[in-house]
C-alpha cells in the first residue's frame, strides 16, 4: 500500500533515500532553500548533490516544510549533524501524531555530544514518536544506480522497527531489523573518524598494511566507546559497524576518508573544506567524540590523534608515527588498545 514519507534534507544522502522510497510510496522531499527545491522540482533532478538521477514521478521537491510533513506516515531526518535540532525543532508542531521518526544522520552534535535520537527525545517534549535509525554500509550514488545494498534500522520498538523495515526494503535494498538504536548512532559516527585517519594514512603513501591496521584497531575503539555508553557489543560486528567501516575506509566515494587523503597530502583542513561541496559529517564529529570519550574516561587513541591534526595543528606524519610508537600491549578487541 502506497503511503506518504517526508524526507527532511536534500543533500546526496537525502535524495538517494527519497528516489528510493518513491518506487514504493509518494515521498516529499524538502529542502531548506526554496528557490533550489523549486528548481528541483522543475528540472526533476537534484544536479547540484546527486546529478544523472532523474526524480521518479512520485517524488517531489518543496521548500515547505509543512507540505511535506502532513499527512506523512513516516519521516526521514538526513539533516546533518550542525543543523538537525534547528530543523527538528521546526518540525515539531507539525509532526502527525504516532509515526516513525528515522534518522540517517552518522554524527554527534558539538557541543551537547547528543545524537540525533536524542535530540529528537529532547526537542519532542512529550510527543509519541518512535524514534529509529537507519545506518549501514551505503554509498548514496550507489543506491541511486539502484545497486545492491544492506542497511539495519534500530528501534526500541519491535513493532516500528519492522514496519520501517518493510517500508524502505525493495529488491535491492535489504534492511535487517535491531533494537540497538544508540550502538547504530555510535558506530555511524565514529566510523567517519576512522576513515580520516585511513585517509590521512593513504595520503602519507602508508600501504594497504596500515590501513588494516588502523580498520581494525579503530573498530577496538569504537566497540570501546559504544559498550561503555550501553550499546550492545554485538551490533558492532554487523552492518551498521564493521560493514560501515569498512567501506568508509575504503571507498573512493567517502566524504571523510577524502578529507584525510587530502590532509595526508599536505592540504591544511581550512584548504580541504574549502573545496568541498558536501558535509563531512566525521570532521565536526571528531570534536564531539572527542570530548565524549573524555568524559566517560574512554581510551581511544586512534580518536586522540585525529583531533589532535584537525584542532592542534599535529602534522600527519607526526600523529601516525606516535600511534605506532605506543606501549605494545596485548591485543584484546574492545578493551586496552
Amino acid at each position: 500500500m502506497m503511503q506518504k514519507v517526508a524526507v527532511i534534507g536534500a543533500g546526496s544522502w537525502g535524495t538517494a533515500l527519497a528516489m528510493l522510497l518513491a518506487g514504493r510510496h509518494e515521498v516529499w522531499l524538502w529542502g531548506r532553500d526554496a528557490a533550489e527545491m523549486a528548481a528541483m522540482q522543475r528540472s526533476r533532478a537534484n544536479t547540484r548533490y546527486l546529478p544523472g538521477h532523474p526524480f521518479p514521478e512520485s517524488l517531489i521537491a518543496t521548500g515547505d516544510l509543512e507540505s511535506a510533513l502532513t499527512g506523512a506516515a513516516c519521516v526521514l531526518m538526513v539533516v546533518p549533524s550542525h543543523g538537525f535540532r534547528q530543523v527538528f525543532r521546526q518540525a515539531v508542531p507539525l509532526l502527525p501524531g504516532n509515526i516513525p521518526m528515522v534518522s540517517a544522520v552518522k554524527g554527534i552534535e558539538f557541543p551537547s555530544i547528543r545524537t540525533m535520537t536524542q535530540i529528537m527525545q529532547e526537542e519532542s517534549a512529550g510527543r509519541p514518536l518512535a524514534l529509529c535509525v537507519l545506518s549501514g554500509p551505503s554509498f548514496a550514488e550507489e543506491v541511486a544506480c539502484g545497486l545492491p545494498t544492506a542497511v539495519t534500522v534500530a528501534c526500541a520498538d519491535k513493532v516500528q522497527a519492522a514496519r520501517v523495515q518493510e517500508l524502505f526494503s525493495t529488491r535491492f535494498f535489504r534492511v535487517y531489523s535491531s533494537q540497538d538504536v544508540l550502538g547504530l548512532e555510535i558506530s555511524g559516527a565514529m566510523k567517519n573518524v576512522i576513515a580520516i585517519a585511513s585517509g590521512i594514512s593513504d595520503g602519507l603513501g602508508y600501504g594497504l598494511n596500515t590501513r588494516a591496521a588502523l580498520i581494525t584497531r579503530g573498530l577496538a575503539e569504537i566497540i570501546r566507546l559504544g559498550t561503555a555508553l550501553g550499546a550492545d557489543s554485538r551490533t558492532f560486528s554487523g552492518l551498521s559497524g564493521l560493514g560501515d567501516l569498512v567501506l568508509t575506509c575504503t571507498g573512493n566515494l567517502s566524504r571523510n576518508r577524502s578529507v584525510g587523503l587530502k590532509l595526508g597530502a599536505g592540504k591544511t583542513l581550512r584548504q580541504v573544506l574549502a573545496e568541498m561541496t558536501m558535509v563531512a559529517e566525521g570532521v565536526r564529529t571528531t570534536e564531539s567524540c572527542f570530548q565524549l570519550a573524555k568524559a566517560r574516561a574512554v581510551e581511544m587513541p586512534i580518536l586522540e590523534q585525529v583531533y589532535a591534526v584537525l584542532y592542534e595543528g599535529k602534522s600527519c606524519r607526526e600523529a601516525v608515527t606516535q600511534l605506532f610508537q605506543r606501549t605494545l600491549k596485548e591485543e584484546l578487541l574492545g578493551h586496552g588498545n
